[in-house]
């Protein structure tokens, strides 16, 4: 949970915590197309023997036949208690998990904002009032329009536009166009500022020089973020991660030495086979509920009484930009930017970190 009200996290004297991370709604860099419009990242510190009695103790509540369970089975209808249990206050993760949420059209406009002003605040204002301006269908065609320009492998697929910045760019002249002396005109001619830069990193990515870390994945900027939350107080903390594709070892070393920049006492980042950490298992658990949780609140959909469980889990910081599910959720907004480790490096940034 947040340390907000957390008096036995452990790791004092120097010790070092542990802690067993994995996420949900990762769809990559595509952030306008995928499956979900949350992505959580979850950690939960606690001993492995503790941890695999609480998942004998969630098969034996909820009594399913599957070799391996999922956040699915918690958050079937029928299983609700097993669920309440596990995340109230008398429950086994509570003062022993964290959770970092994720928007992803809001981390897409601070991704966005950030390549062509370096100025990530940006986006909140971007988000307000081009929700508040755009019709829906023109708010989507924006977005998608930005998540190709800023995906590495974009305009490598049939009826991709061949160049992406300039197909941003024509939309963001459309929309100018049409809804001339808004608040959000103002803010889409700004962006007109950083076009150049635009095309730099995309002849820099067609040159074969690709970014180390990508700008639209969340993976390695929530990692950095769960890795600052546990190390609070100065305690130094280890993360034990579920395997991803996405986290090489060139990508561990820049998450690492992120964090040395940022001051955050990770001492290092190894990667796990879930079957065989009781406690990642657990974070599986919570990274699915949390994500799903998110989504129906952001989406006018949410369970008071289930987001209330969930809300002293969520971190003092997320890259949340609608106010009210923010709220509800007890999501402090933070920009990526400002969460730090969001940026890409490319070519010899990469060896000193240095954001693009």
């Amino acid at each position: 949970m947040s340390r907000r009200g957390s008096p036995d996290v452990p790791g004092g004297n120097g010790t070092v915590v542990e802690a067993a991370c994995d996420e949900s709604g990762s769809d990559g860099e595509n952030l306008t197309g995928g499956n979900t419009d949350v992505f959580a990242h979850a950690s939960v510190v606690l001993p492995q023997e503790s941890a695999a009695g609480y998942i004998r103790e969630i098969r034996r509540r909820i009594r399913s036949p599957a070799e391996e369970y999922k956040a699915n089975h918690l958050l079937r209808e029928k299983h609700r208690a097993v669920l309440e249990w596990l995340l109230a206050p008398s429950g086994p993760l509570y003062g022993h998990a964290h959770v970092h949420l994720v928007e992803k059209a809001f981390f897409l406009l601070d991704r966005t904002a950030d390549l062509l002003l370096a100025d990530p605040g940006a986006a909140a204002p971007l988000y307000t009032e081009g929700r508040a301006t755009f019709s829906p269908g023109e708010w989507r065609e924006f977005l998608t329009a930005a998540n190709r320009m800023l995906w590495v492998r974009s305009g490598a697929s049939p009826g991709e536009p061949a160049e992406p910045v300039e197909a941003f760019f024509g939309t963001v002249a459309a929309l100018r166009r049409a809804y001339p002396g808004t608040a959000v005109a103002g803010v889409l001619e700004r962006f007109g500022e950083g076009r150049s830069r635009a095309h730099d990193r995309r002849t820099a990515i067609l040159a074969g020089r690709p970014p180390v870390v990508p700008a639209l994945n969340p993976l390695p900027s929530s990692i950095l973020r769960t890795a600052a939350h546990w190390s609070g107080g100065g305690r130094p903390v280890r993360l034990a991660h579920d395997r991803q594709n996405m986290l090489t070892p060139e990508r561990i070393a820049w998450i690492e030495e992120a964090a040395r920049r940022e001051g955050i006492g990770l001492t290092g980042l190894r990667l796990v086979v879930a079957g065989a950490d009781a406690r990642v298992q657990l974070a599986d658990f919570l990274a699915g509920i949390a994500r799903r949780f998110a989504s129906d609140e952001l989406n006018g959909a949410g369970d008071p009484e289930l987001t209330a469980l969930l809300r002293p889990y969520t971190g003092e910081t997320a890259v949340w930009g609608d106010a009210g599910s923010g709220a509800r959720l007890g999501a402090a907004p933070v920009s990526a930017k400002e969460g730090r480790g969001g940026g890409e490096v490319t070519g010899p940034a990469a060896r000193t970190g240095s954001a693009l």
